[in-house]
């Protein structure tokens, strides 16, 4: 474990996507990016999938910090009009 004078850190992951939400795309980043940060000694303390709405990913980014040590995306990159 890589927790530094004893501070166990704290992540939280933002899943980017319409198509998520949708149910048209299912998510393969969850379990992986838990595991990775487990593994290193870093709780994933929340997780959430939101719209494709620069507005709402602003919102959610800065309503996390201060919350959790690390904030990690997924998403929002594909090839539709709205990423």
């Amino acid at each position: 474990m890589t927790e530094i004078e004893g501070k166990r850190y704290k992540a939280a992951l933002v899943v980017i996507g319409n198509e998520i939400l949708s149910g048209r795309t299912a998510d393969k980043n969850i379990n992986w990016i838990a595991t990775k940060l487990s593994s290193h000694g870093v709780k994933l303390d929340e997780v959430r999938v939101i719209p494709d709405i620069k507005e709402r990913i602003i919102s959610t980014i800065h309503e996390l910090q201060g919350q959790v040590d690390y904030t990690f995306t997924t998403g929002g990159i594909g090839p539709t009009h709205d990423d």
